[in-house]
Formats: structure tokens, C-alpha cells, sequence
């Protein structure tokens, strides 16, 4: 018995070697993947083949057809990087990451983010088996930032769980440990409206398209132009744009060193948009608020507790995430859960805001926060400490549903933000789907091998950014020029 387990070892390594079965029969059940009992008899009678012949044939092509069902696209083992590329369309970088057996990876480099954040990072890819996620991550980590300068890592380490779950033939959530639940629930951004009564009419559309979590942009930027809002406004000026890149411009003050005070008439300008929200789409569903503005902590506590009678969900960003002894202030002077994270890269920067109990909610991007495993691990730190975690998402569709696999993964998930609702052709950049990505306020989680999703690269090329190339090479970036060790 050893001896006949020994010699099928060696006829199968021998089988590994010589590549095709060399019986037309056999080999027909690999090249026809619809293998089953009917073809299988079929196939045998043609070729002259009974049951008893084929115990009579070589023992590599038995082998052949009793293993015809496996996954030959790939050996993971032997997966080696060969090249990277950049396809954008809008502000959103798509990334690809190709290999040496044909299949890829996809991803991209968070909305709003330099694609250079990603090529520079290609040389220190090259070559990687791309299945050593954990590994790559911790070559280019260091390379990550707060914000967009988190897009590079992040990308990357996103097309690498797509690639390492087509390799091995399983859905993302699965690499990850498995899915707490088989569908995603999803949380949809508003655009600000300037007029309450429009803004409120938007809610409600909202809620007809059967989404049953909102989230408003209420900021300070709806009321700036009307008398008696706010105090000390006019060192800023018309109170410039987020386009503005001037250090010493609102935009980029921290809110703490505005100085800028709402009024009374200012608060009740800015209650007025939820009042009339709740109006429309009663209590029952959850509705978060976003994009206050520049102000100090102080202000924000004002705010929320203007705020309070309606309910909100969640008071998102209402000082920079660094800030942690702020936040803590405001989340213990208020009763309305506290959330921040977007802009947050790693783990280890969300300890202090979770160790410290400063906010109620987390809220991680994985195309800043370093990918979608890093994404896991901090809901699951803040599990520890008994903090829900919300998703921040306004990238691709590809992101997206992979975002959508992590929070399957992580048990304290409460919400996804689908940034693009309002954008008719955003879905059709891919295909893969089973009907529409979002139903009903929910995404169904994918069971295909990786993130669930190609792209349809007909639509990606009618909308790639104005010059910008489909995929082109990249090998300016193939060599790598520096000694990247941070320590002596």
C-alpha cells in the first residue's frame, strides 16, 4: 500500500512536469470545464473509452480527469509581480497589478490622491510574490501618510488581496476569516444644498431609492453670507474653497486657530436643515452629519447640543482626528456619538482616539488607513474597547466592493458611505455583478475569487482623465533609488 501511495507521489510530480495528459480523452476534461457525469460518459464513448478501460489508461491521465475540476489558473507559490500600472478616470487613480501567470490585481489610489504616491512604490514590488500581502506591506508602510498620502500603500495593498483571492479561488471576506454577514448595509453621503427645504426634499428621494441610513453636509459654509452667523469671519475672506492650497487659507487652518464663532442666529440657521430633514424622513432612520467647518471644540459642543432633539446618528469630523484630547472633551459633553477616521493612516494611529475612549465611532478609509486588512484590524481593536466602526468610501466601484468585504469580516461594522449615488454611470465602470452593486440600502457580499468584480474597460476608457492613458507602462518607475531602512 505505501509503495502504490509512493509511486501516484511520483506520478503526479512526474504529471506536473510534462504539462497536457497525452490521452485526447483526458485532456478533453480539462479544455471543457462542463465536465460533468453526462459529458464525462459521453466523452469515454467516443473515444473508445469504457469504465473498465480507463482504470486501463496511463496513470497521468487518470489523474488528469480526477483532478480536471482544480484550478489550474495559477500556482501561488510560484506567483511572481511583474508590473504595475496606472488607468485614471476623474480624481480616482485605478491601479493594476500584473503577474507572471496571467492573472492581476485591482485597486486604486483613493479619490483626490497623486498616482505617484503609488508608482513610487513599484519598485519595491517587483518581483514579491504578490500572496505575501502581510510581507509587502511591511516593505512599504513606512511610505504611507495621513489623507491622500495614504492612497499609495493603501492601493497597492488592496490589488494585492484581489490578486491573492483569484489566486486561491476565494472571496476576499474569506482570506480575512470569514463574514459576520451576507449583506452590507450602506449609508448614503448627501451633497450640500444651500436651500433647507431642497436638502430635505433630497432626503426623502433618498429614502424612496430605499437606502435606510443617511448621512447630511450641514457646515458653516451654508450660512457665511448671511448677517449676524458667525464671528470673526473676515480674516478669511470669502472663506476660500476646498481647492485651496494655501497653507495660511481656511481650508488649511487647523480648526482649532480659526477662531471663528457661531452665533445664536448661526445655530439656528444650521438646525434648521436637520429639523426640516427629520421632517421629511421621520426618526426611525438613522441620519448622520458631516462637514461642520473650521471651529474649535468649543464651538462643536454648541453645535451638537443644538443638534440633539433630532436624533443624529453620528457628528462626523468636527475637529482634526489628531486631536484626541478635543475630542475627548466634546464626546464627553454631549450625548450624540462622536465619529472620526477618514484621513487616518494605520492602525497604530487610531490607539490614542480608541485607547482614550475619544470618540464612540471609528471611521477608516482603507484607501488611507493602509488597505482593507489594516481596515479590519482597527474595527477589530475598537472592538476590543467596545467602539463600533463606520467605513469611509468616494473612490471606485472596485474599492468599494472590496470595502464591502472587510466590513462582511469585521463583527462591530455598523455602516459603508456610497459617495456616488448621484453618478449614472459609476456602476457600469465594472461588471461581474449579479444585477446592480446597491439594493435596497444594501450590497450583497460577492462569492466570486477575489474582491467580485473586473472592470468594463470600454466604459473606463470613455471616462479616463484628459490625457491620461489606459493602463500604459510604467517603467520609469522600475528601478528603485534609495536605502529605504529608517533605523541605524
Amino acid at each position: 500500500m505505501k509503495k502504490n501511495i509512493q509511486h501516484l507521489q511520483q506520478s503526479h510530480f512526474d504529471l506536473k512536469q510534462q504539462g497536457e495528459p497525452k490521452n485526447e480523452v483526458a485532456r478533453s476534461f480539462i479544455d471543457e470545464p462542463e465536465n460533468d457525469r453526462r459529458s464525462f460518459f459521453k466523452k469515454a464513448a467516443l473515444g473508445g473509452l469504457s469504465l473498465g478501460g480507463m482504470m486501463m489508461m496511463p496513470l497521468e491521465d487518470t489523474l488528469a480527469h480526477t483532478t480536471s475540476k482544480v484550478n489550474r489558473l495559477s500556482n501561488p507559490s510560484d506567483l511572481k509581480i511583474t508590473d504595475m500600472r496606472i488607468a485614471q478616470y476623474g480624481n480616482v487613480p485605478l491601479l493594476k497589478i500584473y503577474t507572471n501567470q496571467g492573472i492581476h490585481g485591482l485597486g486604486d489610489v483613493r479619490d483626490g490622491a497623486d498616482k505617484r504616491y503609488a508608482l513610487m512604490l513599484k519598485s519595491r514590488i517587483l518581483g514579491e510574490n504578490p500572496c505575501n500581502v502581510e510581507r509587502i506591506f511591511k516593505r512599504i508602510e513606512q511610505f504611507g501618510w495621513h489623507g491622500r498620502q495614504g492612497g499609495g500603500v493603501s492601493g497597492i495593498e488592496m490589488a494585492l488581496w484581489d490578486l491573492a483571492g483569484k489566486a486561491y479561488g476565494v472571496p476576499l471576506y474569506q482570506l480575512m476569516g470569514g463574514k459576520f454577514r451576507d449583506k452590507v448595509r450602506i449609508y448614503v453621503d448627501t451633497p450640500t444644498v444651500q436651500d433647507p427645504d431642497e436638502f430635505a426634499n433630497k432626503m426623502k428621494e433618498r429614502v424612496d431609492m430605499g437606502f435606510t441610513m443617511l448621512k447630511m453636509d450641514i457646515g458653516i459654509g451654508l450660512i457665511k453670507d448671511e448677517k449676524d452667523t458667525l464671528t470673526n469671519k473676515s480674516p478669511w475672506g470669502p472663506m476660500r474653497g476646498w481647492s485651496d492650497q494655501d497653507v495660511m487659507s481656511y481650508t488649511q487652518t487647523p480648526h482649532q486657530f480659526t477662531h471663528v464663532q457661531i452665533t445664536p442666529k448661526g445655530l439656528e440657521r444650521m438646525v434648521e436643515y436637520a429639523a426640516k430633514a427629520r421632517a421629511k424622513v421621520g426618526f426611525e432612520i438613522p441620519l448622520a452629519i458631516d462637514h461642520f467647518g473650521h471651529m474649535g471644540y468649543n464651538e462643536m459642543i454648541k453645535l451638537a447640543e443644538a443638534f440633539e432633539p433630532y436624533n443624529i446618528a453620528w457628528l462626523e469630523d468636527l475637529v482634526p482626528w489628531q486631536n484626541t484630547e478635543h475630542w475627548k472633551r466634546i464626546t464627553e459633553a454631549i450625548t450624540t456619538p462622536t465619529l472620526t477616521g477618514e484621513d487616518t493612516y494605520h492602525k497604530k494611529n487610531f490607539k490614542d482616539l480608541i485607547e482614550n475612549r475619544a470618540v464612540d465611532l471609528v471611521h477608516p478609509d482603507p484607501g488611507s488607513a493602509g488597505g482593507y486588512l489594516q481596515t479590519k484590524k482597527i474595527g477589530d481593536y475598537a472592538e476590543e474597547y467596545g467602539i463600533g466602526m463606520a467605513l469611509h468610501h468616494a473612490a471606485s466601484p472596485i474599492t468599494f466592493m472590496g470595502t464591502v468585504h472587510a466590513a462582511a469580516a469585521t463583527y462591530n461594522f455598523i455602516g459603508l458611505e456610497h459617495h456616488s449615488v448621484d453618478n449614472p454611470w459609476w456602476e457600469d465602470l465594472v461588471v461581474g455583478a449579479d444585477g446592480p452593486l446597491v439594493k435596497d440600502g444594501y450590497v450583497q457580499v460577492p462569492e466570486s475569487p477575489g474582491i467580485g468584480l473586473e472592470l468594463n474597460e470600454d466604459e473606463v476608457k470613455k471616462r479616463l482623465k484628459e490625457g491620461e492613458q489606459f493602463f500604459a507602462p510604467t517603467d520609469d518607475w522600475n528601478e528603485i533609488r534609495s536605502w529605504d531602512r529608517t533605523w541605524s
